[in-house]
């Protein structure tokens, strides 16, 4: 085993670490009370190289392995995990997707703007009666020979006004089950195609979520992606990488949380001392320090399965698990160190809370991993 990071990601773990500083910091408290789309920061995001990260050069990314992947995300999810998110999206669902799967007319198309930020993409599989109940959708792509007929919703959609391109998946052949599942791309402005009103969320508040409706949208025959049926399979394999992007915003989350909750604890006094030399603080932040090390790992662990082309489906599961659990316990904790000044919002430890729940739900909730886990472990 070899805990040592590379050169090269210990620069790139830096160069995301100064961004979040320089960058998302400033008027994130602002973003999330205003809900504001980071528009200007999710450009420089681009310009950095960030959207694209694990995407071959020859499509416009930075053909990084997903370990760097990960420490981009963790550092930017330290300061800011509304923009974290549309990144996370953008690199884990669309651009690895289209990568793996998609036709060479289609990364043409599509991917090298992807994964350059010039536009980005988002991955519609929710819909009102199909949450955790992937295989259950009801949004309907109608085979029409040389195109399919789009109808439904979609629910709770990520980059969902801001987005260019969406990789929608909708039931071709309902008779056939989850193999009847197709996964179409879908262009911004396609006639039929709406954007519904934009939620008011507890967290992340900075990032856009929307329903999206579609009526009769005529999608092209070559916007399939992969063989007919391969829909489900798709999202599926698709979303056990996106959970390791997740498990990364969760981890930053929590890192975050705790080095400020450190750093307050080290100058507020009370009974004479820093809180810090109180048994009741430090063992706090013994807990916190050693509950992060312990997802830290799980959520490098799964990078690494799915770098060296091991299966990653449980790994990937159970650092997303373990680690939105964490970010949830020590935002909570981190709060509770701040005293009252943690619930005043530029202290910024509550908007952390509030960014932290999402992370046990969106991509898979906690109990999805734990049936992902149990049915891994039980067939061995």
């Amino acid at each position: 085993m070899n805990f040592t990071l590379s050169e090269e990601q210990e620069m790139i773990r830096q160069a995301a670490r100064d961004f979040a500083h320089a960058e998302l910091l400033p008027g994130v408290i602002e973003r999330d009370e205003t809900q504001q789309f980071p528009s200007e920061q999710v450009k420089k995001m681009g310009e950095l190289g960030f959207m694209g990260m694990m995407v071959d050069p020859e499509y416009g990314g930075s053909g990084l392995d997903t370990l760097s992947y990960v420490l981009t995300m963790e550092e930017l999810s330290k300061i800011d995990a509304s923009s974290s998110v549309i990144l996370s999206v953008n690199n884990s669902l669309v651009c690895w997707g289209l990568e793996t799967f998609g036709s060479m007319e289609q990364k043409e198309k599509y991917l090298k703007k992807l994964a350059s930020g010039e536009i980005i993409g988002a991955f519609c599989l929710s819909e009102p009666e199909a949450g955790s109940d992937a295989t259950s959708q009801k949004t309907t792509a109608i085979d029409k020979g040389d195109h399919y007929v789009l109808n439904g919703t979609k629910n709770w959609i990520t980059n969902g006004n801001s987005a260019s391109v969406y990789l929608v998946i909708a039931q071709t052949n309902v008779e056939k089950g989850y193999k009847g599942i197709n996964a179409l791309i879908v262009e911004k402005g396609m006639p039929g195609f709406e954007i519904g009103p934009k939620e008011n969320k507890l967290g992340i508040r900075g990032s856009d979520t929307h329903s999206l409706i579609f009526n009769d949208v005529k999608v092209p025959k070559e916007n399939r992606i992969g063989e007919d049926g391969f829909g489900f399979k798709f999202a599926m394999k698709t979303l056990a990488g996106g959970r390791i992007g997740i498990a990364a915003q969760a981890l930053g989350i929590a890192a975050g949380a705790y080095e400020l909750a450190k750093n307050y604890s080290k100058e507020r006094r009370a009974f004479g001392t820093e809180i810090a030399n109180h048994q009741a603080i430090a063992f706090k932040l013994a807990d916190m320090h050693t509950q992060i090390q312990a997802a830290r790992y799980l959520v490098y662990k799964a990078a690494w399965d799915k770098d060296q082309g091991n299966d990653y489906d449980t790994s990937s599961a159970m650092a997303k698990l373990y680690a939105s659990q964490i970010a949830m316990e020590t935002t909570v904790e981190a709060v509770q160190i701040f005293g009252g000044n943690g619930f005043v919002k530029e202290y910024h430890v509550e908007r952390m809370m509030r960014d932290a729940k999402i992370t046990q739900i969106y991509e898979g909730t906690t109990e999805i991993q734990k049936i992902v886990i149990s049915r891994n472990i039980l067939k061995n």
